[in-house]
């Protein structure tokens, strides 16, 4: 017997394509920090605009 809610999901909604987009911010934040760990241990005496130069451009190539 219907009682107008046939159609109706008994498990509450999901919004799949909102949990990939915060599943790739977390994976680029991470990412970021690896490279951002990586070169201060590879370039130990670079300067900090040389280190924020590589990291800017490693920023935009996840893009």
């Amino acid at each position: 017997m219907a009682d107008g809610n046939f159609n109706r999901s008994p498990l509450a909604s999901n919004n799949y394509q909102s949990g990939v987009r915060a599943g790739r911010m977390t994976m680029r934040t991470l990412a970021i920090k690896a490279f951002e760990a990586h070169i201060n241990t590879c370039f130990p005496g670079a300067s900090e605009e040389e280190k924020l130069g590589m990291i800017e451009s490693f920023k935009n190539a996840l893009q």
